[in-house]
């Protein structure tokens, strides 16, 4: 691939959000490259909780799915390869590959996803994406009617509540002194949640399976799963090199049509999403193709673009 020959449209990340979006923009007849480095963040799930027509599927099983259906379009070209910078180069972009090749593009999809950043807790990393969690729409009815743990103080109150629909036996572990409210005390009362606040020290396992919660004190707590916060974060500084700003939360700043502050730079599923979750990157991936196609017909055709251009503001000075 040369340099020269400019790609109307590189998706970046071959994740739900980009193979969506590269199938509907095969289905238009654009030419059309996703890259894929091939370490999305689901990947450790057993399988996709709540994907209508695909509840359960194992996530690579999902990714050679679609990977399957684009090879059906011509036009698409899916190769395994690692984007490690970026940059805008006059009126396109220029994306640098981590063998050094360059590739030039007219508009780029940022698809690439987030990475979570897991507790350094001793047992955690291997229940990763089984019997130890964070989103309870996602797993919680795999881990239905089982002794369940919530860890963490943060939001601590709101989270055991919201798992106290999958079971009757939640504990809310806060890892030391929560700090919790007389309300927050009486509605986890009420609900039946208790609250331990010793320190936690490791997770116990039997192969896949939670055994127990290992306190710092010595002392056990048999659980079958536990739900903790992994907050999530950008896999490198690709997106700024193209131009785009962050939000507060530290994912990419997209309008509803997928719009970054750059034009053709758009960005689709969780790298810009306010919560993570396969049925809305796969919803991102397909708005975010139709905007670039419509941006290629209105240069095309040299008309204005179907939706407005995105009202950015002014840096500060």
């Amino acid at each position: 691939m040369s340099e020269t020959t400019t790609w109307p449209c590189v998706i970046v990340g071959g994740g739900a959000a980009g193979l969506s979006a590269a199938l509907v923009l095969g289905r238009a007849r654009r030419r059309v490259l996703l890259l894929d480095a091939g370490e999305q963040s689901n990947l450790a799930a057993h399988g996709i909780g709540g994907l209508l027509g695909h509840d359960g599927l194992p996530p690579a099983e999902l990714y050679a799915r679609g990977r399957a259906e684009l090879a059906a379009y011509g036009t698409v070209t899916v190769r395994d390869a690692r984007v490690v910078a970026g940059e805008r180069d006059g009126d396109g972009f220029a994306l640098t590959l981590q063998d050094g090749e360059r590739v030039a593009a007219g508009h780029v999809v940022l698809a690439v996803g987030m990475r979570y950043r897991l507790p350094e807790l001793p047992g955690l990393a291997e229940l990763w994406g089984g019997a130890a969690f964070h989103c309870p729409y996602c797993h919680g009815w795999e881990a239905r009617d089982g002794r369940l743990a919530v860890l963490g103080p943060e939001a601590a109150t709101h989270r055991a509540l919201l798992l106290r629909g999958w079971s009757d036996d939640v504990v809310l572990l806060t890892d030391g002194p929560a700090g919790l409210d007389a309300d927050e005390l009486r509605a986890l009362e009420r609900a039946g949640v208790r609250v331990d606040e010793r320190p936690v020290a490791a997770l116990e396992r039997e192969g896949d399976a939670l055994r127990a919660v290992r306190f710092a004190d010595g002392a056990e707590l048999e659980r079958d799963g536990i739900m903790v916060v992994a907050p999530l974060g950008l896999r490198d500084d690709v997106a700024t090199g193209l131009g785009a700003t962050l939000t507060e939360r530290g994912t990419v700043d997209a309008d509803p049509f997928c719009r970054t502050v750059v034009p053709g730079l758009f960005a689709a599923g969780d790298v810009s999403a306010m919560a993570p979750q396969v049925a809305a990157a796969i919803a991102q991936g397909s708005l975010a193709a139709a905007m670039v196609n419509d941006a290629i017909v209105a240069a095309e055709h040299g008309r204005a673009p179907m939706v407005p251009p995105r009202e950015v503001a002014a840096p500060a000075v």
